[in-house]
């Protein structure tokens, strides 16, 4: 066993502001990578049970530390950027997430939260809804005139895939929707899903045509909508359950409670799962969550908990929406599904940063109706924590996921051969040192250790080529894993730059890319159209594309929008390289959501002449766009609020969320970059501190005015 080595392994309550920073950064990162994985790549590599951890984590440090909350939290976003094969759609109104419970005590807490911020005593009636949670592809369906005219998939929970002929192929999807009462324009929201039955038959087709065998239901019924070829979609078995809406025409919704819009949704057509229940209690809340859970096995297709949401649409208007999930709903998980296997392997695999990740290779099992046969183990931390050793029987589990997490060792089942694990210092692939780097601010090492090879490290490489052309950075179409380590390792693309002049330097080779293996004439040309189509590329995407550590896709929009143009940016950059110390590093960590550890990785980054060497020649081929500017869309959009003092017509938290659904930005504190208090009965502190800034003050009903409420 070793003690505690890392800012990850530290409980929440004795963190340090400074560590709290790092810790923030970090999960952001490591959070972002894996809602890239689940959305946009169907391949999740963590268990539901560690991703929840990660952002039940993150959720406990900005509670503790409300000012470090960052632009690029987990809390302020859902999903990842859509695929840009099949168009995108931005969705009206946003296709965002759930809170989670884990707990019949966490639902009895969500209850009484609801209560609190509505000022509702035990006294007042409140009903629920409560549905099971579909492990699906989430789908938005929108209907003019009762007619489908358009299907999107969530994406990043603003902006989807145009999936809409693929959609209608699947016959629980209404072409039109039926019977009276239906609105002008209508968006249903859904999910999509795969049985059991369809799962394993689908995998027998594919094995017999040796074609890709897929890992579970939710995989299968989002790789077969993705299909460029709708055709292909059609001989899909995929299936629909609604049970929500986004945009509605002004003519409104047929019923002012969940339940009724559910009757609706029956009448015009839609399925609704015949398990929904309305609930008037937290007792009968728990009793539908045990007695689904109870049935889940014989249900057919695949639930990874219970959906509660209040059931008064008037009540959910009130609550609104936090981050990205609402107020008014809750999804109650069930346990994770385990299994006992040996591990017969560790496989130490090193990424784009130079990280080693060890990956356990474990004797195959079925786990919740899927053969799993890797797990990640984290960082020699966990393993060591755990005592995990090779040949040893291990407790594993899994929650809907591809890759499962090691639950524990069966102690009386280890072999006397066994020996502690002995966590590699030298990089399995180029031979460089591996080293754990001690964390300045807080005085430990890294929980990851990492190859010191940098450039000539081929694995470093190879990671950092697929990271640049990836879904959410230049996202080339044709140039996957198997493509980059391919050329990689043939000398065709070495660095970033070489995937821009491939096409170039190919007409003057005697060895064409059409005469390769797996190649002809009309695939290559078809690569070489997809890199022209990238040479034209956003800030964000460019800057997220370059890898730089810490640096995940929404803090790259900050920086963008922060610098403007990449023009200036690069400036701000060569500044800092020149004088880490300096003025343009305090610009860049004053920078709401950066901070000094991000800033430090960015420095570190942009001192380094081959890193420059890259940027300049890349330049030469690209056009790099700054962003579009978000118009304002009501009289506070963009202005920091602070509310001070008794309010009597809302609770301080429905004040903060009416203000965000504006898109003002809530403050706990006046500053010199508060633009308005709103200040109620018995104001102090906070009201002395804007009159020494002659900050503009007004009461809760100039609020209401001003906003154009009533």
């Amino acid at each position: 066993m070793t003690g505690r080595g890392s800012v990850m392994e530290i409980p929440v309550d004795e963190l340090t502001e400074a560590q709290a920073r790092a810790e923030l950064a970090r999960l952001a990162e490591t959070i972002a990578h894996h809602d890239a994985l689940y959305f946009s790549q169907d391949a999740p590599e963590i268990s539901d049970a560690d991703y929840d951890a990660l952002r039940l984590r993150n959720a406990a440090i900005e509670a503790k530390f409300p000012g470090l909350v960052r632009p690029d939290s987990p809390s302020r976003r859902v999903g990842v950027k859509p695929v840009g094969a099949f168009g995108t759609v931005k969705h009206a109104v946003p296709m965002l997430s759930l809170s989670n419970a884990f707990s019949d005590e966490d639902v009895t807490d969500f209850v009484a939260r609801v209560r609190r911020f509505l000022r509702l005593g035990e006294e007042t009636s409140l009903d629920f809804t409560a549905e099971p949670k579909i492990d699906g592809l989430s789908i938005s369906l929108r209907y003019e005139h009762g007619a489908l005219v358009m299907a999107a998939t969530r994406g990043d929970g603003y902006e989807g895939e145009n999936v809409t002929a693929n959609v209608r192929t699947i016959d629980d999807v209404p072409d039109r929707l039926r019977g009276a009462g239906v609105p002008e324009i209508f968006e249903v929201r859904g999910e999509i899903y795969m049985t059991h039955d369809d799962f394993q038959a689908l995998n027998v087709a594919q094995e017999v045509a040796g074609a890709k065998i897929f890992a579970n239901p939710r995989n299968a019924a989002a790789g077969s909508l993705r299909q460029l070829d709708s055709t292909i979609t059609a001989a899909r078995p995929l299936k629909f359950f609604a049970y929500a809406w986004g945009e509605v025409s002004k003519d409104g919704l047929p019923a002012d409670t969940q339940w009724g819009v559910y009757e609706a949704f029956r009448k015009w057509g839609l399925p609704t799962n015949p398990l929904m229940k309305l609930c008037a209690s937290v007792d009968e809340m728990i009793a539908v969550y045990h007695s689904i859970g109870e049935g889940r096995a014989g249900l057919g297709y695949d639930i990874d908990g219970v959906v509660y949401k209040v059931n008064d649409l008037a009540l959910q208007e009130r609550l609104g929406f936090v981050s990205r999930s609402p107020r008014w709903a809750t999804a109650h998980k069930f346990p994770a599904q385990q299994a006992m296997t040996q591990l017969k392997d560790i496989e130490i695999q090193v990424g784009r940063t130079g990280a080693l990740t060890p990956v356990a290779k474990l004797q195959p099992i079925t786990v919740g109706g899927v053969v799993v046969a890797n797990a990640t183990l984290h960082n020699e931390d966990e393993i060591a924590r755990k005592d995990i050793r090779i040949g040893d029987t291990v407790i594993v589990q899994r929650a809907g996921d591809v890759i499962p997490q090691i639950v524990s060792v069966v102690a009386d089942k280890r072999p006397p051969e066994a020996v502690p694990y002995v966590f590699p210092e030298i990089c399995p692939v180029c031979g460089s040192h591996a080293v754990r780097e001690i964390n300045p601010k807080t005085g430990r090492p890294d929980a990851a250790r990492r190859c010191t090879g940098g450039l000539i490290c081929p694995a470093q490489a190879i990671e950092r080529l697929k990271h640049f052309v990836s879904r959410n950075a230049f996202d080339i179409e044709g140039l996957g894993d198997k493509q980059i380590t391919a050329f990689y390792h043939d000398g065709l693309i070495t660095r970033a730059p070489d995937i821009f002049t491939l096409a170039k330097r190919d007409a003057r080779s005697l060895k064409k890319l059409k005469d390769r293996e797996g190649w002809g004439a009309t695939s290559a040309q078809k690569l070489f159209d997809a890199i022209d189509l990238r040479r034209r590329i956003a800030l964000d995407r460019f800057i997220f594309a370059l890898g730089i550590r810490h640096v995940g896709e929404t803090t790259a929009r900050v920086l963008a929008r922060s610098y403007g143009s990449v023009e200036q940016f690069l400036a701000a950059m060569r500044a800092l390289g020149a004088d880490a110390a300096g003025e343009a590093f305090a610009d860049l960590d004053a920078i709401e959501g950066i901070g000094p550890t991000v800033a430090q990785a960015i420095a570190e980054f942009f001192a380094e002449g081959h890193n420059w060497e890259v940027i300049d020649a890349l330049l030469e081929e690209l056009s790099v766009q700054p962003l579009e500017r978000v118009a304002a869309t009501s009289p506070v959009a963009g202005k920091t609020i602070v509310f001070t003092g008794g309010l009597e017509r809302m609770s301080r938290d429905e004040a903060k969320a009416m203000a965000e659904r504006l898109g003002a930005k809530s403050s706990g504190s006046v500053s010199a970059k508060t633009d308005l208090v709103v200040a109620g009965p018995g104001a102090g502190s906070k009201l002395k501190k804007a009159a020494e800034l002659g900050i503009e003050v007004i009461d809760e009903n100039a609020w209401f005015d001003l906003i154009g409420e009533k």
